[in-house]
């Protein structure tokens, strides 16, 4: 007797058990939504963005930023990692190279945000696998105490100009980061033949070449160079210090081939966990609004909405961007490589 009562018991037991993880199941998912965000974006920057978004949707963000270290390698080959057990739901990247590589690798899967609809086309990949917006463009910065205005450069083809000494011009080597992409870009632009062309000129000038955008910002700040070509966001650090500087747009002037702009590109993984909370995210993180706070707080310098926008060092109204397919310059940067280091490491 008792142990057909203790099987009752045990009986009325596992059915209370199953109600219950059947009621916890069937919560309303308002109460329990997450989405989670791999994002190489300072967190300096993103954090506000995470916030806000949790304040206005209820939507809680579990953020994982990449490691200084492995810059946004580590983040993608992570994403690559998971692609059988996805962890993360959306990706959003401060450039686009990576980006273009995990949709290469079957990684992420086709969105077309409404909130993309204003945004110019070679914003968008042509199968909404990923959608970029503002981000940072290729600039001059010129000292002001070398230069005076009327001598300031306008056009990429004034550096290889003889009314500027090849010495006092300033590069960064244009086989990595984003003068890497910036030569894939000229070349898919002018040509192969005539861009190989155009970096042979600047080697012949002995125009300086050094190790990253941001010792030419430098050595331009100091008076060392008269001008150099580097990012908005590492010339935009010079002015805010009080530089003697001046930040030039180039190739702005009407039948210029305008400059390149490095977007951020945001998408949806494939398999992703949360994915109504992932597209929810994309819409905000894609609207006009939330791109104007990412320019007041400096993480972008060039909105991809044609609007004026006053930023703390940049006055912009309508930036002419390279007419350039994103994907064809990440898929010409191997041979663009290889034809500067002929030019440039002997």
């Amino acid at each position: 007797m008792n142990k057909t009562r203790t099987l009752r018991i045990l009986a009325v037991i596992v059915v209370l058990a199953v109600i219950l993880i059947a009621a916890l199941v069937m919560l309303p998912k308002d109460q329990k939504k997450t989405v989670v965000v791999y994002t190489s974006v300072d967190q300096v920057y993103s954090e506000p963005v995470f916030r806000d978004f949790e304040n206005r949707t209820g939507i809680t963000v579990l953020a994982v930023y990449d490691v200084e270290a492995t810059k946004t390698t580590g983040l993608v080959n992570r994403l690559i990692a998971e692609r059988n057990r996805p962890q993360a739901d959306v990706f959003w990247s401060g450039e686009f190279g990576q980006t273009l590589l995990l949709k290469n690798e079957s990684i992420l899967a086709a969105y077309s945000s409404p909130s993309a609809a204003d945004l110019p086309r070679q914003f968008r990949d042509t199968g909404d696998f990923w959608t970029g917006f503002g981000g940072r463009a290729r600039v001059f910065i010129a000292n002001t105490d070398k230069l005076t205005p009327d001598q300031y450069p306008h056009s990429l083809n004034d550096m290889i100009d003889s009314r500027y000494p090849g010495t006092t011009i300033g590069i960064a080597y244009p086989m990595f980061g984003t003068a890497a992409t910036h030569a894939a870009a000229l070349s898919s632009y002018l040509g192969r033949e005539k861009a190989r062309d155009f970096f042979a000129s600047l080697s012949q000038r002995q125009v300086r070449v050094v190790d990253g955008n941001s010792v030419v910002r430098d050595l331009v700040a100091d008076g060392q160079l008269a001008f150099g070509l580097t990012d908005t966001d590492d010339a935009c650090g010079a002015v805010e210090n009080g530089k003697h500087v001046v930040i030039i747009v180039p190739d702005q002037q009407p039948g210029g081939m305008g400059t390149l702009v490095i977007p951020n590109t945001v998408a949806m993984i494939t398999g992703a966990p949360h994915p109504a909370e992932a597209k929810t995210f994309i819409d905000y993180l894609l609207d006009r609004n939330t791109e104007d706070a990412l320019v007041s707080s400096g993480w972008i310098q060039i909105p991809s909405r044609d609007v004026p926008t006053t930023t703390a060092c940049m006055n912009i109204t309508g930036i002419k961007a390279m007419n350039i397919s994103y994907q064809e310059v990440y898929t010409g940067i191997p041979a663009t490589q290889k034809d500067l280091i002929g030019i440039f490491i002997r």
